[in-house]
């Protein structure tokens, strides 16, 4: 009877990774809270939050969820590599198929999510902007009633002197009528209509341009763009209809976090896609001739 309560007190039962995390968290002489953890990682608490619960669901994507679990694991002095591992075991995720490495999933979900956040404090700020200068217009509105009056007239004024000088410098006739120059749109005809543009530098020589599509998401899809030094051009998560340019000339290759997000238009033309809906493609080979082989 002795040997096996002995046996019973020596069974442990295995923690989860949220069960870690959260006991790591909440006990100890350093009790942290969630909201004060998110602002340190730059990661939003609803993330933290379903990483302790095991709602994995709510992160978009496993490069995302794993990256996450790394940082926070770090933040609250956990062993990362136990936590990263234990979790791709509880997701059912193989070595042979994980997604990214760990140095490109701490790094990638690291700047995923604070791309997300920059998103959402722009637009907390350009409200508030946008509500201090309604206060001061309906609070001075005759100023400005005057300013907008007096900038009509002078509008006026300078259509009258315009056409009024044009007829007297005109000929009485001409014999040679010049054809119209008709402008070329350069830009394809997106499926989505722009939302944010990037590497606008190379918008006039760009002959291959990535935009992310509807299927790309309100989360959006991760592109990362290096050159043939392996120097990043641009590693951001791009939402339906943002645009980026590729610099011409020169020998690039992207990973697209998702491929079935991400447009790629050759030189005006909607390039086939480079692989399906949420999956990653990395090794894409930036070149009009690469992208657009399989269309022959």
């Amino acid at each position: 009877m002795t040997d096996m309560n002995e046996n019973n007190t020596d069974v442990q039962v295995e923690l989860t990774v949220g069960e870690m995390l959260r006991n790591a968290r909440t006990t100890g002489r350093r009790k942290r809270e969630i909201p004060t953890i998110s602002k340190q990682l730059c990661i939003r608490e609803e993330f933290l939050q379903a990483l302790e619960d095991g709602n994995y669901s709510v992160i978009p994507e496993p490069v995302y969820i794993l990256g996450f679990a790394r940082n926070y694991a770090m933040e609250l002095g956990l062993n990362p590599d136990e936590i990263v591992n234990k979790l791709k075991h509880e997701m059912g995720l193989s070595n042979e198929c994980q997604i990214h490495s760990e140095k490109e999933d701490k790094n990638d979900a690291a700047a995923a999510a604070c791309e997300s956040n920059a998103h959402h404090n722009a637009g907390a700020s350009v409200r508030e902007v946008f509500a201090a200068a309604w206060s001061y217009v309906r609070t001075h509105w005759k100023w400005f009633a005057a300013g907008v009056a007096t900038l009509i007239l002078l509008i006026v004024l300078v259509v009258v002197l315009a056409s009024g000088a044009a007829d007297e410098d005109a000929p009485a006739d001409t014999s040679v009528v010049d054809n119209p120059v008709v402008a070329v749109s350069t830009e394809p005809a997106y499926n989505v209509a722009v939302r944010e543009r990037f590497g606008t530098d190379n918008r006039a020589k760009a002959n291959v341009i990535l935009q992310a599509n509807r299927d790309a998401n309100e989360t959006g899809a991760w592109v990362e763009v290096k050159d043939a030094r392996g120097r990043t051009e641009l590693s951001r998560v791009l939402l339906p209809g943002d645009v980026y340019y590729v610099p011409a000339g020169g020998k690039y290759t992207a990973t697209f976090g998702n491929a079935g997000g991400i447009d790629v238009w050759v030189n005006g033309k909607l390039a086939p896609k480079v692989g399906a809906n949420h999956a990653r493609k990395s090794g894409i080979v930036l070149s009009p001739e690469k992208l657009m082989a399989t269309a022959e």
